[in-house]
């Protein structure tokens, strides 16, 4: 068996950027170990030279690394769908299930529409969901509701601004943070930071609760997906005035304070086993509603104390279906406390590429 370990040409040098290198590299020496000879290539928007670089290479399976195309994570698609149209097998998740996870907004729709939960979000426009029956927020949080109108009230509360399609949590910090009183002061905040950063953002209700990052993989021969040991990331020694937020510099300056004190755990009490079983439903449901395969994270933010009062509620907070795969990352630490070394993992995954081109030949044959 030969495979390709495909990546995105990088134009910068970003933390977050170079990590695809170090993702690359440990696959190749992952594969080698299994006895699997590989190369390692790498793919720009210049589609016609990585379909003859493949061609040439005709690997039995290409090992998808591609988060982004010149500079763009809308542009991953593209990597998977030339793939597909070439009819080789890869892993994970397809162009679809890439389509409707990158872009966040998108993406809370499916989850609305699914009935998983998700934090109500705000659009720069005024646009609101998650907080009844759609449409435009009203602009006091006292207002009435005019259903026939289609608006509803906006909730008072706190919110945090993110970039619609942008990973890895590129441009969160605590400035994107803002308490609301009205639907303005959450558009005036989104507006200053598409004049900082550029790009499309939107906002979502702020949960100040626990964060859990649950990893999922495609189950051996077609078997249901495994939901890997659940996650936590504790904010250690986080005071009453420094957010709870995994940004930018949490996940990639290593010298900086949310980044030493942002620690992944994997052990619970037994009074958690309601809420680990909640999050366990919903990532699988993630999973199917997604189209998801191979590998993938859901993040969470948990409300709730678990009592009859404050019941536990999960929401949501990003479906990633092309997560980090380096070897200190938080899937291969969960692999590794389900039995999997690394090596493992990547078999598993590559196993899953397998067994999904093999299901949709047949799907194809039988069309004919």
């Amino acid at each position: 068996m030969r495979a390709a370990v495909i990546h995105n040409a990088l134009n910068g040098t970003r933390p977050d950027q170079e990590d695809t290198l170090v993702q690359a590299r440990a696959v190749l020496e992952a594969l080698v170990s299994l006895g699997i000879g590989s190369s390692i290539l790498s793919m720009s928007l210049d589609l016609e030279a990585a379909r003859t670089e493949l061609a040439a290479l005709s690997p039995d399976i290409i090992f998808n690394l591609v988060e982004e195309l010149a500079d763009d994570i809308r542009l991953a698609p593209l990597a998977p769908s030339l793939f597909a149209h070439m009819r080789l097998p890869f892993t994970g998740s397809d162009a679809q299930a890439l389509t409707l996870s990158g872009d966040k907004v998108l993406c809370k729709r499916i989850l609305d529409a699914a009935g998983i939960p998700s934090p109500a979000w705000v659009l720069p426009d005024g646009t609101c969901g998650g907080m009844g029956t759609g449409g435009k927020c009203s602009a006091k949080a006292d207002e009435k509701i005019d259903h026939k109108a289609g608006s509803h009230s906006f909730a008072a509360g706190r919110y945090l601004c993110k970039s619609v399609h942008e990973h890895a949590s590129l441009g969160l910090d605590e400035d994107c943070l803002v308490d609301a009183t009205t639907v303005k002061d959450v558009t005036d905040r989104l507006a200053a930071c598409i004049a900082r950063h550029g790009g499309h953002w939107f906002a979502e209700r702020y949960v100040d609760g626990r964060e859990f990052n649950i990893a999922i993989i495609a189950g051996v021969n077609g078997d249901e997906p495994q939901v890997l040991p659940f996650a936590e990331i504790e904010f250690r020694d986080f005071g009453a005035d420094r957010p709870k937020i995994v940004g930018y510099a949490a996940k990639w300056d290593e010298d900086c304070f949310e980044y030493v004190n942002t620690v992944r755990r994997f052990t619970f009490p037994e009074s958690d086993a309601p809420l680990l079983a909640m999050l366990e439903s919903a990532t699988k449901a993630c999973w199917h509603a997604f189209g998801l395969a191979g590998y993938a994270r859901i993040d969470y933010r948990v409300d709730g104390d678990g009592s009859a009062e404050h019941p536990f509620v999960a929401y949501v907070i990003d479906v990633n279906s092309n997560p980090c795969i380096a070897p200190d990352a938080g899937l291969a630490a969960a692999a590794h406390r389900a039995g999997l070394d690394y090596a493992a993992l990547i078999k598993r995954i590559v196993d899953a590429g397998l067994n999904q081109t093999t299901a949709q030949n047949i799907v194809y044959a039988a069309g004919k």
